[in-house]
């Protein structure tokens, strides 16, 4: 049985401008210990399928149309309020992107952390002890004195690392990582690419991977699904798709990637026209 399956889901919004059918059956499977990238431009339903994982969408003005989602065979979507609260953070955690904006900037990174641990692992007794010991995973250096620190202290990496350990702290099966190195330099988006990469191996989780760039999965992840308009394009594995993609938008989504050593030219676009 995988840890989490999405059978047939659909997901509309009703909003006074338009009726808008935002995931359009997507089905997908995550294994124990896998790493699924779902890729696709803005708009795509990318997030919206993510949030929907624990009924994070709010309806209205969301509505789902119909679909199954499974986590380890119970389905999400008939589950009560109180049910959805224990699997939001315990069994399923999401890393945003924008760490800035998501992180509270008038509490101290203990505060923080620590909240996550109290609602959710209420056997821990030490908890100065447990939010340093998890900053100090995820690559805070002097974790001791630096979890009394603010948000803005720190630069936008490190904000993302505390923003990892609040999700990790908790020892969820499975880590939602939406865009998670959108707001951040070449340098650090590698860094934390490497720290996921390393995290999953010590924790045994696994990992939805949320990203418009194809640049970034080739280390990370398992296997891909292509979303484009609402729908899955193409889905199997990273090496396979990345060397013999077979949907035009797939084509197009690795074309827009820059490479080394390539001759100045214009940056390729996606002609969506040409793709209907």
């Amino acid at each position: 049985m995988p840890l989490l399956e999405i059978r047939d889901l659909s997901i509309r919004f009703d909003t006074e401008e338009a009726v808008v059918d935002a995931v359009r059956g997507v089905s997908l499977q995550i294994e124990r210990g896998e790493t699924l990238a779902v890729v696709g431009e803005s708009g795509s339903g990318k997030s919206v399928t993510a949030l929907a994982l624990t009924r994070l969408l709010p309806e209205p003005p969301a509505r789902y149309l119909g679909g199954r989602i499974l986590l380890e065979g119970r389905d999400v979507l008939a589950m009560r309020p109180k049910e959805l609260q224990h699997i939001r953070g315990k069994r399923i955690a999401y890393i945003f992107q924008e760490p800035s904006t998501s992180l509270n900037p008038v509490y101290t990174l203990h505060s923080q952390v620590a909240e996550a641990l109290r609602l959710h692992r209420p056997d821990v007794t030490d908890i100065d002890a447990e939010v340093a010991r998890w900053l100090d995973l995820v690559g805070i250096a002097d974790a001791k004195s630096r979890m009394w620190d603010y948000p803005h202290q720190l630069s936008g990496g490190m904000q993302q690392r505390v923003m990892i350990a609040m999700a990790l702290c908790c020892q969820p099966d499975l880590l939602v990582a939406d865009e998670p190195t959108t707001a951040l330099d070449v340098t650090i988006q590698a860094q934390i690419i490497d720290l996921l990469r390393d995290l999953k191996g010590r924790l045994g989780m696994s990992i939805l991977l949320i990203t418009h760039n194809f640049g970034i999965i080739g280390g990370l992840a398992d296997r891909v699904a292509v979303m484009f308009r609402g729908e899955i394009v193409e889905y199997g594995p990273v090496a396979e798709i990345l060397r013999r993609p077979q949907h035009p938008y797939t084509r197009a989504l690795i074309d827009c990637i820059p490479k080394l050593g390539q001759r100045r030219r214009r940056l390729t676009t996606i002609d969506h026209e040409k793709l209907l």
